[in-house]
């Protein structure tokens, strides 16, 4: 890619108010793959150059060879044709109010109304905007972020987290001295230690991010458990399946991310 180019990519993306982590989000590549097209050190293929054309709302021409230089030499540019003075009103048979589009298929859901709202759902992910600013949108780690000022009222309703979770396991502790079941009071309050588990599975889940589960409170319970029975030893050994997890974690996600 020429630096002319490159030029051009940047000053469009700075145009729209983007950053090249959000511009990557949108379009579903890296921030670092960004960077490099617009220090033309790279240049994005084909799928990428009608993303970001229709990003930026510009044709393959202009974006890649300039408004002055996007019409073939000796033709007037196409916009010039029969067009009508800038400053004339638009007829009534040719309203300029903005149409809402709704497209529904297999490469996503896309819904655009009137007030220039913007909402599309695809494998990339969400993206919501509001007036030209982002409001929702994913990354490519797949974490949905939000604006501090929209969809507060979703977090507040979230069923997984206002689950009186704890609750239940002071009921099981008390079922389970009273009619000793499981070591009854001596080893039923292992039965507490469930309590980050529950919490930080529902954030891995919704995160999809297996860091945050405390797998190692989870080889502590099955260390205490095999104590129970008698198997101290061999049952250190889940101590040693904690870096084994993480390894396993952190390489799929590394795999992720060069996808």
């Amino acid at each position: 890619m020429n630096i002319e180019t490159a030029n051009r990519l940047y000053e469009y993306r700075k145009s729209m108010g983007l950053s090249q982590e959000e511009l990557a989000a949108k379009i579903g590549v890296s921030r670092q793959a960004v960077s490099k097209w617009e220090r033309a050190e790279a240049s994005p293929d084909t799928d990428n150059l009608i993303e970001l054309s229709k990003v930026y709302g510009v044709t393959l021409d202009e974006m890649l060879r300039g408004k002055d230089e996007a019409a073939p030499a000796g033709e007037p540019a196409p916009e010039a044709v029969d067009e009508a003075p800038a400053s004339e009103e638009p007829t009534p048979e040719e309203p300029a109010e903005p149409t809402e589009k709704v497209q529904v298929g297999w490469h996503g859901i896309h819904v655009h109304d009137k007030h220039g709202a913007k909402v599309d759902i695809d494998s990339r992910g969400i993206f919501v905007e509001e007036n030209g600013e982002q409001k929702v949108y994913t990354d490519q780690d797949g974490h949905v972020h939000r604006s501090p000022d929209c969809c507060h009222h979703e977090r507040r309703r979230d069923f997984w987290h206002i689950f009186p979770y704890p609750a239940l396991t002071v009921i099981a502790y008390l079922l389970f001295g009273f009619f000793n079941v499981c070591g009854g009071w001596a080893w039923g309050w292992i039965v507490f230690l469930t309590i980050p588990l529950y919490y930080t599975l529902v954030d891995a889940i919704q995160k999809r991010n297996a860091n945050h589960f405390a797998y190692p409170v989870l080889a502590l319970i099955a260390f205490l458990i095999l104590g129970i029975f008698g198997f101290w030893h061999p049952g250190w050994v889940c101590f040693l399946t904690i870096p084994v997890y993480y390894g396993i974690v952190n390489a799929f996600r590394g795999v992720k991310k060069e996808d």
